[in-house]
């Protein structure tokens, strides 16, 4: 199994983009120690479409059309569950243990995500009830992927 990082719109050069690359770099490094094949990041254009409800569908489409059957879909969003970093641990390695292909991470533009992206997701996860740049969810998730990684590989880098 893969991990895939699709995200609405493109990291800028900067703080947030050394922070992201510093964990997807490491993300990557231990991914195989634990059964996974690679990790890769698309980034696809914002739409540019007048409402935000038009947006969302054009991303989703975009998004949807990225995903291989056998993908598990996990959109971040504010209104889904928030799990501790045990649990999504456990959730990647049983996707992993049930043999799909990837295990998908979605992060929307400024707009979100739109509510049939939600829908076909298996699991919608949170940071928490407040509203995150996208640039730092992205962040906070390759951090979190590879927090997740190292509980699976029983590295000391979680401590909690």
């Amino acid at each position: 199994m893969r991990i895939a990082l699709i995200c609405v719109g493109r990291l800028k050069a900067g703080s947030e983009r050394e922070l992201f690359e510093r964990y997807f770099t490491r993300l990557k490094g231990m991914a195989r120690s634990v059964g996974v094949s690679d990790v890769d990041l698309r980034e696809i254009d914002e739409s540019r479409a007048r409402r935000p409800e038009d947006r969302c569908d054009d991303e989703a489409s975009t998004i949807l059309r990225a995903l291989a059957p056998r993908d598990v879909l996990v959109a971040l969003d504010e209104r889904g569950v928030s799990p501790s970093s045990e649990e999504w641990a456990s959730d990647i390695a049983r996707a992993r243990d049930a043999g799909h292909s990837a295990y998908v991470v979605v992060i929307g533009g400024p707009d979100g995500l739109s509510p049939p992206l939600r829908a076909k997701a298996q699991k919608v996860i949170s940071f928490g009830t407040m509203t995150w740049p996208h640039q730092l969810v992205r962040v906070m998730a390759a951090e979190q992927i590879y927090r997740a990684l190292s509980i699976l590989s029983g590295h000391p880098y979680h401590r909690a």
